[in-house]
């Protein structure tokens, strides 16, 4: 193993004064310093190289990097620094150890991997997001990051000795990623509709059930009634992983707007129903003004008396109060209460369908 230095400059980084001569297809090693921190990179061809998130000064390039897929894809995944900040700071992420870059020798980042790890107490389960600039899609940087995805995933299982399950998504149509997922072993598995529904169009006005009252969360002391509430209302639901107080504290990013977090309390003061609806952070750099219907529910006991229907209507009607002028939302094609009819029947239509990919992954 050799030793150079990399040296920033404008959150690109350049090997001085030398490369590793490679042989043909067989990844070698060097260690480099990345912000003052040795740091060892895989050299993957004569002009990639594969190395770990370091920290902050690296979201510029990683923004840039999704932004020109979006551009390419046209998927709605454009994001920002901010954005990606607040993505980072997920409980299920890990960035030391689960963010990996692939950049030119001249800098240049054309690959991002991130393994998000679930916390299931069933399965070892994990998200990987990918995203390859145009310009290097059809090499084998793909196969690696599977690869690499796969590892991580592995080290983390290997205490639990859990079932270990790796999670990809994709549009059903987005360029060759459905195929390549396909060709490296993943399955098709869930299939979620993203709808949407113009604001200008009138809002139906929300009943609710006698002596139930529709307020929005208060604060952080409410947090253990809510995510119970979830809990139960997702518990019927496929692939349900119960959420955390520590995860739902996460939730509240700086643009968080407490007036489209709502709930229904119950007559004997339960939480009963919510939905929580946001603005699109990209409204901004896409000239739209789009929100979303982030969580809707209703917990068990307090079904069937026309809750989420009044829910959802009251979110609709926040989001266009406070300007918003198109209304998104996704759902599971299997959802097992109806709620395609639901949204259909308040005026949304279909926009696209995303389809989630899971591989089983076997133990060393």
């Amino acid at each position: 193993m050799q030793r150079a230095r990399l040296s920033r400059d404008r959150h690109t980084f350049f090997i001085i004064p030398f490369f590793i001569a490679l042989g043909r297809d067989r990844p070698q090693y060097l260690v480099a310093e990345i912000n003052g921190v040795p740091t060892v990179v895989t050299l993957l061809s004569t002009n990639i190289i594969m190395h770990p998130y370091a920290d902050e000064t690296d979201l510029p390039a990683i923004a840039h990097l999704i932004n020109a897929c979006e551009a390419f894809d046209k998927v709605d995944s454009s994001t920002s620094v901010d954005a990606l900040r607040q993505e980072f700071a997920h409980p299920d992420l890990d960035t030391a150890r689960n963010v990996c870059l692939w950049r030119k020798n001249d800098g240049t980042l054309v690959g991002l991997s991130a393994l998000a790890i679930s916390r299931s107490t069933e399965t070892s389960s994990g998200c990987l997001n990918f995203h390859v600039h145009p310009g290097s899609r059809g090499t084998s940087i793909e196969t690696q990051m599977v690869t690499w995805g796969e590892q991580q995933l592995r080290a983390v299982g290997e205490k639990s000795g859990r079932p270990l399950q790796l999670q990809a998504v994709s549009r059903v149509r987005q360029g060759d990623r459905p195929v390549l997922l396909e060709r490296h072993g993943f399955i098709a598995d869930r299939y979620f509709v993203q709808m949407s529904r113009s604001l200008a169009e009138p809002i139906p006005m929300p009943e609710f059930p006698a002596g139930f009252a529709l307020r929005y969360i208060e604060g952080d002391h409410e947090a253990a009634d809510w995510v119970a509430m979830f809990n139960e209302t997702f518990i019927d639901h496929g692939n349900h992983h119960p959420m955390t107080v520590e995860q739902f504290s996460y939730g509240k990013d700086p643009a968080y707007n407490p007036t489209l977090d709502l709930i229904a309390i119950a007559p004997d003061r339960t939480f009963a129903a919510f939905c929580n609806a946001s603005c699109r952070e990209d409204n901004r750099r896409s000239g739209r003004n789009k929100g979303t219907i982030t969580l809707l529910g209703t917990r068990r006991g307090f079904r069937k008396q026309g809750l989420g229907r009044a829910m959802l209507l009251s979110g609709l009607q926040r989001l266009k109060a406070i300007g918003a002028e198109t209304a998104l939302l996704r759902v599971d094609s299997d959802n097992p209460f109806g709620a395609s009819r639901l949204y259909t029947s308040v005026g949304f239509s279909k926009l696209h369908t995303t389809v989630v990919y899971t591989k089983e992954v076997r133990h060393r």
